[in-house]
Parts: structure tokens; sequence; C-alpha cells
């Protein structure tokens, strides 16, 4: 078994050190295990002494990325021979690096965004591809400092479509978190009959489907998508989905569901529209590692591609 790494990434002034701070100040997390902090970055916010000594912490600080390597890490590792590592991320680099650079004996547990709300409008107008790259490998993201108004801002952005698997809490000055998903109001009745999905919602339907699949276990569904079969895939196996943009031309890419029917692979013309009736089961596909709704198909039918087939989350 590895060292195991929790990963810190974000832009400079957003909250990653002082996130790394309360979390070995936990004692729900910690039982003083040896921590080796890998700072790559220097904000205003510091480790001292005195928070070191405490939580049996010592401190690396990499000031230039081209300290950032595998020779580098090893050795420091070895040197102190820690029980975990804390990476603070410098939220420039590539994520790409980590995978390239990682010791060998060195465990990826998690990686947490953190974002700094004031700001995010601005980022994600300038570097939206960046913000993407972050929140996308990240199985937690955290927007701190929020107001009504910010938060109001980042819904709006519709951050979960940049990574619709990950937890991410909207938190306020004081502290106290709400989650994402709380209060936002859903444009298809989830008690119809049929849920009914129209053109401009399948990416919130999409979007919500995979961040709640049991609110979908057994239900029917409706909609019109583009069809699209990889490969590999299994005879009766096809996605059903739409291409998507969420912040600018560059990262437009297809997101869909997996659908089962009888003989998909003669049935499907790809990347044509059809008209989907299907029965939802939630069941457990290795490729998501986890339960996800997969789409059993009882009625297909070709369809008219949409005014505009690009789903739009912003």
């Amino acid at each position: 078994m590895g060292i195991p790494v929790y990963m810190f990434t974000g832009f400079l002034e957003s909250g990653k050190t002082q996130f790394i701070k309360d979390t070995l100040l936990d004692p729900g997390f910690t039982e003083n295990e040896k921590t080796l902090i890998v700072a790559c970055e220097d904000g205003i916010d510091q480790y001292d002494k005195d928070f070191l000594k405490n939580t049996n912490s010592v401190l690396l600080p990499i000031d230039d990325k081209s300290e950032f390597n595998g020779v580098f890490l090893k050795k420091a590792a070895t040197l102190q021979q820690p029980d975990r590592i804390m990476l603070e991320y410098n939220g420039m680099w590539e994520i790409k690096l980590i995978e390239k650079e990682f010791p060998s004996d060195w465990d990826l547990y998690q990686i947490v965004t953190l974002i700094n709300a004031e700001t995010y409008p601005v980022y994600l107008q300038n570097m939206g591809p960046k913000i993407i790259e972050q929140v996308g490998v990240s199985e937690l993201v955290v927007f701190n400092r929020c107001t009504p108004e910010l938060s109001k801002i980042i819904r709006n952005s519709n951050v979960k479509a940049m990574n619709p698997r990950a937890l991410i809490y909207l938190e306020d000055e004081y502290g106290n978190a709400e989650d994402y998903n709380a209060g936002l109001p859903l444009p298809f009745d989830l008690d119809a009959p049929v849920i009914e999905i129209n053109d401009e919602d399948f990416g919130t339907w999409y979007i919500d489907a995979l961040n709640d699949p049991s609110r979908y276990d057994d239900k029917l569904v409706h909609f019109r998508a583009m069809v699209h079969r990889r490969p590999d895939d299994p005879d009766s196996r096809f996605a059903a989905g739409r291409f998507a943009m969420v912040c600018c031309a560059d990262d437009i890419s297809f997101i869909g569901l997996f659908c089962e029917m009888e003989h998909a692979a003669d049935k499907i013309e790809e990347r044509s529209f059809a008209d989907i009736h299907a029965h939802v089961k939630v069941q457990y596909e290795p490729e998501y590692h986890g339960e996800v709704p997969v789409l059993y198909v009882s009625e297909f039918s070709p369809a008219d591609e949409p005014d505009d087939p690009v789903v739009y989350f912003r």
C-alpha cells in the first residue's frame, strides 16, 4: 500500500492553505500521523512553526515547476517517512504533470478544488478552460467567500456540468456551507407517469441523473438525443446524448447516458438524432466506478436534429 496523497488545487488566494490547515487541525481527520505538506505556491496564508509542530507536519516548499519531479519527490518522502501527503498544488500548472511525476508509491486518494467566489466570475471569463480542468478531476469542489449574489452567479454558470460526479459546496464568509444542488428547481416533473425531457433541458437532466441516480430509478423517460456507439461497445449498448458547451467553443464535448436496446448495433446511425422512450434502471458500471442510470429503450425512432444541437450550460 502506498502513501495516501490528498491534492488541493485552485488559483492563488483560493484558500488552499487555510483548508489544509483546518483539515489537519480536525481531530476527526488526524490522530497525530506524520504529514508531509508539499506546498507549490507561496500565498498570504502560511504554515508557521507552531502549526507544524502541533500537527506533526513537515513542510516541503517547491518554488519552481522544475523542482516538481519524481526523483525529488521520492527523495523527500523517503527522508521524511510520512503517513500521508498533503499536496498544495499550483493552480497554474497542468494537472497532467502529477501523472507524469508522481512517485510509484504515492496513491492519489482525493483531489479538492478551492475557488474564491469573489474572483470566480473574472477567472471563468478569462481562464475558463483551466477552471474546467481543475473541477473536472476533483471529487470535491468548495467555493468560499460566497454571498447570495455570488452563489446565484455560480449556480447560473452550471459548475456541475464540468463534473457531474463532484460534490460541490458553497461556503460563506463565516464558514457555513451549502450544497450546490440545494434549492435548484428542475424543469421537468419527476412524478409524472413519463418524465418528458425537452431539448433545452437535456443538460440539466443529464447532470441531475448522474448526481442523484436514485431519484430516476425505475422511472420512464422520453427525450430526443444524438446516438453514439464506440467500436468496442456490446451489440446492445449505445449512448444517447448531446454535444455540450460549458465555457467556450473549445470545450465542446459529447455528454450522454448509457442505453441498452436489442440489436442496437444494427439500428444505430452514428451521430443521428432519435426519439427515445426508456425505462431507467440504476446499476453499477465499471467505467464510472459506481452506480449510474442506464436507459433500457422501449421505443426508438429516427428524429430531426433540434434547431440548435448543442447544449449550453451558461
